[in-house]
């Protein structure tokens, strides 16, 4: 398992504020980072597997409205979030 309860509450707890405030915009758009990142990692060595893209696409759609709210929301924190977590080269 990639993902365990200790690793996402550090995600939560960095990025959400506390490990239990997992509703947070901030903390989900980091988890969804996080699991992108594997995803990507994951199609780099396994090129076929369509359900894994599927998921990715998904994932990144899902964060993009994530960010979009952010944007719409509190340009500050988007910004903050963006550099700190590398999305924008």
């Amino acid at each position: 398992m990639y993902l365990t309860k200790e690793k996402k509450a550090e995600i939560f707890k960095k990025y959400g504020g506390a490990e239990g405030n997992t509703g947070s915009t901030e903390g989900q758009i980091a988890l969804f980072t996080y699991r992108i990142n594997h995803l990507s990692e994951h199609l780099r060595r396994n090129h076929k597997d369509f359900n894994t893209e599927r998921s990715l696409v998904r994932l990144v759609g899902k964060r993009r409205s994530l960010l979009d709210y952010m944007i719409k929301n509190d340009i500050v924190k988007y910004r903050e979030l963006i550099k700190e977590l590398g999305i924008r080269k």
